[in-house]
């Protein structure tokens, strides 16, 4: 009895050596051969890379161009950062200066107005008498006429004084004639140099009046309001002196964000446009935002300048979701998707 179960001992035993041998071998088979597989298959590092968000939609808040007014000085601004609509006042600029202007033109306009007038006076007076005196001067002319056609049967030393004084009479009123006629001229003239003067303080006046409503700053678009840094690095202020044509504060909509990212040149043709991208906020990196390349650069230029070697294509990539977590300025890795 003891032999047989030796025996079967034995036995069992071989059989588990065996068992074991064989799941060796087939462990052993499917390891080449899964790495045979993996030796055809050709993996490619992830392409990512750092970019910053930027509205799609940003509008800048300039200075009133003001011909006759270099600078405005500020007299209210909205608080930085606040959220605005359309069409709100956002900085105030002080209309002292071009009140006074308008009230020194009116002045000059009434003063302007009032020579006008006195000259039409003057000219109706002048051409009055000019009429008067060509009255005269005809009756004159017709009397010295009449003594002259009277004198034919007088003595000859009688007719030559009657026809010099005919003569005199014929002068005389050729000239009152011809100076009305060159007054008529001259007080069409003045007239209108000062119906001129007259319009041109009109239109300085009208001009002011419409600059008036140019010194409420209005934003064009919903969004947030980003007021600019003066030199010293501080915002816009009340007090605040901003020439024509400045640049005073930025409207982004945030409502549709994009990124403005770099691709290296050497990676340049793993993107194209369309291509799906995963951005992620620095601040949040464990929420993914979906988003899409919109744009790329035509031209291969330095990423910094101070290192001209590393050259790339500015890329733009589209954000398909709308959040209230993205921000301008903000920092983001974009995580370009291959293609399979």
């Amino acid at each position: 009895m003891n032999r047989k179960r030796r025996h079967n001992v034995k036995e069992r035993g071989l059989v588990r050596m065996l068992v074991a041998l064989i799941l060796c071998a087939l462990t052993a088979c499917q390891g080449n051969n899964s790495g045979a597989e993996d030796e055809g298959k050709v993996t490619k590092t992830p392409l990512v890379e750092t970019g910053e968000l930027v509205a799609v939609r940003s509008k800048a808040l300039i200075t009133p161009y003001l011909r006759r007014w270099g600078n405005l000085r500020v007299t209210w601004v909205e608080e930085h950062g606040k959220e605005v609509q359309a069409g709100d006042s956002v900085i105030l600029l002080d209309p002292v200066d071009i009140t006074r202007y308008i009230l020194e033109r009116e002045t000059q306009l009434e003063s302007e107005q009032a020579s006008l007038d006195k000259m039409l006076i003057n000219q109706a007076n002048r051409d009055s008498e000019t009429e008067s005196t060509i009255r005269s001067d005809e009756a004159t002319y017709e009397l010295r006429k009449l003594e002259l056609e009277s004198s034919r049967f007088e003595s000859e030393r009688i007719r030559k004084i009657k026809e010099l004084e005919f003569e005199q009479a014929t002068i005389a009123l050729r000239i009152s004639r011809r100076r009305l006629e060159i007054n008529k001229i001259v007080n069409e003239n003045d007239i209108k140099i000062q119906q001129i003067r007259v319009e041109q303080i009109k239109k300085d006046i009208q001009m002011a009046w419409e600059a008036v409503p140019m010194l409420t700053v209005r934003t064009p678009i919903d969004g947030i309001l980003q007021l600019d840094r003066r030199r010293g690095g501080q915002l816009i202020k009340v007090g605040d002196e901003v020439w024509r044509g400045n640049r005073m504060a930025m409207v982004p909509d945030l409502s549709q964000m994009k990124v403005r990212t770099f691709v290296n040149e050497n990676d340049f043709l793993r993107v194209h446009k369309g291509q799906k991208v995963i951005v992620r906020l620095d601040a949040l990196p464990e929420v993914p935002f979906e988003a899409e390349v919109s744009s790329m650069g035509l031209f291969c230029h330095p990423r910094d300048y101070n290192n001209p070697r590393q050259k790339g294509f500015d890329v733009e990539l589209k954000l398909l979701v709308s959040d209230e977590r993205l921000k301008t300025g903000m920092t983001v890795s974009c995580e370009f998707l291959e293609d399979e």
